[in-house]
């Protein structure tokens, strides 16, 4: 039977709740258990799809078409098991889900409440779509005394008595600030946070303490006294030098999975850590440096790339080299006058994520632009592809007044709203303008075929891959036969020819446009090829230069 770790956080959010649920599970995977991590996200949204960046960062796209939480990334990257839709959930979700049974008569006249019908839905997800996992993480998202986050933390109670210790374990994430002026640290706040998650009916078995200074003996007893936890259950959790993939070798060091394992009273051998050793070991071996100009339109809050940067870094690592990413703002490129040779001077390479809406768009064209004549390794994903197939169209085909229907009415949409396409299974999925907004993109992994003596067939070396989307607009394959006349090739469609998926200039010595995300697939011990194959290509820039 399934044992389950449920972890939360108190005092203040962005604590690394998220991380420090990935590295537990890296840390029992690396003791040979089979590990499942889940989310539950108590915003009211359905789903993050339709959240501005700003708000809540990343949306990270599972296999199956799931939007979900960016701490789903760090579950993937840190342990190699690919999330499900079953694996985050909203109160939106929750409550649409108790909403849609009351109106089907599913609870047979009773009045519908928050206990136990909310918390009961809460309880099946939770426990459902699990096989013969050994651990099942389950993190709680926000802090305890959040209203939106009540529901669910007493759902977690119920199912802590209803598993029994020896099957649930609660670890609970908080702070222990330094006070400079005093020159001393305070549990207090750790304190009144586990008091209120006790006023909640649940009692933490163990704490994980996040701080900038050490914890001396004494104040980890102290915290274990007040909070009636073990003394080896206050874990420090120390801000790390080389990255968060040092992380599951910093909680390894201070006892949390041997204290996991002493809880539910399991033994196993010591954990096979090593590739996370070789990984931190390799960054302090770099052969060679590049930089990487990110041209955005959310660059002043980087969880928006979350998974973007990783990626880059990962391809950085395949090639033993520093990466450093200057961030440009993509209406910074939209000024008249605005000097490009001046401003991206220093990049070995330029890479235009995605995004939504007409604002910066002209600035990424003109990126793209600057990239393609001037010969610099250019990557551009989703959104990027797109307005580098409407700078092309503008200034090598001759259409001059090019654009997507995205930005309004057009007489030459080279970009267009999908209204209807087959998803993986053969079904034919139909999309209206006026329809919601939410869950209504193509979403998950899709398949591409990949054109012989193409750069992206030799990158991936097969003919068919499968990568994740989430978009709204297509490439219009209408305009493919003007564009390769003008020198881009569409290398990549959807296997019925009529989605254009990679495009790729063919006097180029790098530029490449993808409609997917592969970002979402890159992770530290796997660096996406694409990835891989664009931080090589400005390795080789920098050479020239």
């Amino acid at each position: 039977m399934t044992r389950f770790i449920f972890v939360t956080g108190g005092v203040v959010s962005s604590l690394g709740n998220g991380i420090a649920a990935a590295a537990l599970g890296a840390c029992l995977q690396a003791r040979g258990f089979k590990v499942r991590i889940r989310k539950l996200d108590p915003y009211i949204n359905v789903d993050p799809g339709t959240m501005n960046p700003y708000e809540h960062g990343e949306v990270f796209v599972t296999e199956d078409g799931a939007e979900t939480d960016m701490d789903l990334g760090h579950y993937e990257r840190f342990t190699g098991v690919a999330s499900r839709q079953s694996d985050n959930v909203t109160t939106g979700r929750i409550y649409s889900t108790v909403i849609g049974r009351e109106r089907a008569g599913q609870y047979l006249g009773k009045t519908v409440q928050v206990i136990p019908h909310i918390t009961d839905a809460i309880k099946e997800f939770v426990l459902a779509d699990l096989g013969d996992e050994d651990f099942c993480i389950v993190e709680i998202g926000g802090t305890v005394g959040d209203i939106e986050g009540l529901p669910f933390l007493d759902a977690i109670r119920q199912l802590g008595y209803e598993l029994g210790d020896g099957y649930s374990l609660f670890v609970h994430l908080t702070l222990v600030p330094y006070i400079t002026s005093a020159k001393e640290l305070k549990t207090k706040p750790t304190q009144h946070s586990v008091q209120e998650l006790r006023s909640l009916g649940i009692i933490p078995d163990m704490l994980l303490c996040r701080c900038d200074h050490e914890i001396p003996v004494g104040q980890r007893r102290k915290i274990a006294r007040f909070c009636n936890v073990r003394e080896t259950s206050v874990i420090p959790a120390y801000n790390v030098e080389h990255g968060i993939y040092e992380v599951p070798i910093a909680y390894h060091k201070q006892g949390l999975d041997s204290e996991v394992l002493h809880h539910f009273g399991l033994s196993a051998p010591e954990p096979n850590l090593k590739r996370w050793q070789d990984l931190i070991a390799l960054k302090d071996r770099q052969e060679g440096s590049v930089v990487i100009g990110v041209v955005g339109k959310y660059v002043e809050y980087l969880d928006a790339y979350k998974s973007l940067v990783e990626a880059i870094e990962h391809g950085g690592l395949a090639n033993r080299a520093g990466v450093e990413i200057d961030w440009v703002d993509c209406e910074d490129l939209e000024r008249p006058g605005f000097g490009f040779a001046e401003r991206l001077a220093a990049v070995n390479g330029i890479l235009v994520p995605g995004g939504f809406g007409d604002r910066g768009a002209e600035g990424k064209i003109a990126a793209a632009k600057w990239a393609r004549e001037n010969k610099i390794p250019y990557f551009g994903i989703c959104f990027g592809m797109q307005m580098a197939v409407i700078e092309a169209a503008r200034n090598l085909a001759g259409i001059k007044n090019a654009t997507s229907t995205e930005f309004g009415p057009c007489d030459n949409p080279l970009v267009g709203l999908m209204t209807e396409w087959k998803t993986e299974a053969g079904a034919v999925e139909t999309r209206s303008e006026g329809g919601d907004m939410g869950g209504t993109m193509r979403l998950g992994a899709y398949a591409c075929r990949l054109l012989a003596e193409t750069k992206v067939r030799a990158i991936y070396g097969r003919d068919t891959i499968k990568e994740r989307h989430r978009h709204r607009y297509e490439v219009n394959v209408h305009y493919r036969d003007r564009l390769e006349k003008a020198g881009l090739r569409f290398s990549g469609l959807s296997p019925d020819g009529h989605l254009p998926e990679i495009v790729e200039h063919v006097d180029h010595p790098w530029f490449i446009g993808v409609q997917f995300h592969p970002e979402l697939q890159s992770r530290p011990f796997d660096p996406h090829p694409l990835f891989r194959a664009f931080i090589k290509a400005a390795l080789d820039q920098s050479r020239l230069v």
